[in-house]
């Protein structure tokens, strides 16, 4: 029998360090992609990948909402013009090639996933000709994780069974709250009865992991609110749950200039809602896995956490090792080992660049040794919450010939205040956080950022 990770919650702690962040979903952010990216970059990248036979993780970008959600911040295109989708898929199908083109065929792909917008916007038939499209092109290993995410309100008992029957093994859908007057103010009306109804076609359809999203934050919440929204959450019993700290951006995200800003709950109601969360999802037995992600113990997540081999990529926490995350579509992002791209934002750029056979990169960066050592430390922290510097220094036969604590000098200060504050211990050989650190590992995880010195943080949510 294994022990839960324990949290601590300290309010004035949380208070303290409460400031807009990066979500470390990469390192460099992806704030620090340029438009002087130039492709030849990221074609090397590929054939180092070739060359180590380094596994794939691949991602399509289904980009269209029939409605807008007036929280979000994705890049979608809002219509109800079905049709505009089989030319996308036309595209998108494309952007596969050229980009397989480059890829060595007996590269294992290990994880798959459809993101949006809304993937179930497409039928049945689409759905099935972009799978057949990505599995005629590339080598699924059997055991890969194939996932996709789904908007709960436009899905049926056959299109969920069509999915797994088809090949997905994993799915996602948002709730965001199950309450009638939060769905309201942002556009996102979904009884309760048709959540559970959805769930149970998941069940019976007998997909391996099922992911649920929340939000907290939004306007109409309150402590009470919410507790009632966790509590029919756990009666739903998902094998995941992500809460997410709402991101209020209207200077980026302009829809969200329609939620009534009075409404939206104060710092201290906040603070309030997450101790709550935790506190009940905890004892209920869901493992606090990091950020704002819960899985079950005997979830894939969880496991791979206890097993020191959680990772962390532009999708956010994974199980796979470490893997090139190929990317396609419109805004989509590629992580390489060594390069990050991004493809065009607008989809007439999208499509002018395929039709010009070229790769449709609007903008990307290049990793430095440093960089590359320096997303070690934090994607350890982020996944593991601990470092083993002597590890790190053996694992990149760091060329500059000192210790640890040496190198980063620089870093030291700010190591010994969150030493001071209770967020981590810091021996000669390693960084542990602490339990109260678990909550603040973005805070963490920036010591070691070198971007952050130099960058705006107005377009990062705040840590809490």
């Amino acid at each position: 029998m294994f022990s839960l990770p324990t949290i601590q919650f300290d309010p004035q702690l949380l208070r303290k360090y409460d400031q807009p962040l990066p979500r470390y979903t990469s390192y460099p952010p992806a704030t620090e992609l340029k438009p002087e990216f130039e492709d030849v970059n990221f074609r090397a990248a590929i054939a180092i990948g070739n060359y180590k036979k380094t596994p794939l993780s691949l991602y399509c970008h289904i980009p269209f909402c029939e409605t807008a959600c007036y929280f979000c911040g994705c890049n979608t295109v809002i219509t109800s013009r079905k049709e505009l989708a089989d030319p996308y898929i036309d595209y998108l199908i494309r952007n596969i090639h050229q980009v397989d083109a480059l890829i060595d065929g007996d590269r294992p792909v290990h994880q798959l996933h459809w993101g949006g917008g809304t993937p179930n916007y497409l039928s049945l038939q689409q759905v099935e000709r972009l799978w057949t499209a990505l599995h005629d092109r590339f080598n699924f290993d059997p055991a890969a994780e194939i996932s996709l995410e789904v908007n709960p309100r436009y899905l049926d008992r056959e299109y969920v069974h069509f999915l797994r029957q088809l090949g997905f093994n994993r799915i996602s859908f948002g709730i965001q709250d199950f309450n009638p007057v939060v769905q309201e103010a942002i556009n996102r009306v979904q009884p309760k009865e048709l959540l559970f109804n959805v769930m149970d076609w998941m069940r019976e359809a007998n997909f391996d992991s099922v992911n649920v999203d929340l939000i907290y934050g939004l306007p109409y919440q309150t402590l009470e609110t919410f507790r009632e929204t966790i509590r029919q959450t756990i009666a739903l019993n998902p094998d995941r749950i992500a809460v997410f700290n709402f991101a209020y951006v209207p200077w980026l995200k302009p829809i969200q200039k329609r939620l009534p800003q009075e409404a939206m709950p104060q710092a201290s109601e906040k603070l309030d809602i997450l101790q709550m969360t935790i506190e009940e999802l905890t004892s209920n037995g869901y493992v606090y896995i990091g950020m704002d992600h819960f899985a079950k113990p005997n979830d894939e997540l969880a496991i791979a956490q206890r097993e020191g081999q959680l990772h962390r990529n532009f999708q956010g926490y994974t199980t796979k090792p470490e893997s090139d995350l190929v990317s396609f579509g419109m805004t989509s992002i590629s992580m390489l080992h060594d390069v990050y791209v991004q493809n065009h934002k607008r989809l007439k750029d999208f499509y002018r660049a395929i039709d010009l056979d070229v790769l449709p990169i609007e903008r990307g960066v290049s990793l430095s040794h440093e960089d590359i050592v320096r997303r070690t430390i934090i994607m350890e922290l982020m996944c593991q919450f601990q470092l083993s510097k002597e590890a790190l220094q053996e694992k990149y036969h760091l060329s500059f010939d000192q210790e640890f604590d040496d190198h980063f000098a620089g870093e030291q200060a700010a190591l010994r205040q969150l030493e001071i504050d209770g967020l981590i211990e810091h021996t000669p050989n390693h960084i542990q956080v602490t339990p109260v650190g678990r909550l603040l590992i973005r805070n963490i995880a920036a010591v070691f950022d070198t971007f952050l010195k130099r960058r705006a943080t107005t377009g990062f949510s705040k840590a809490i």
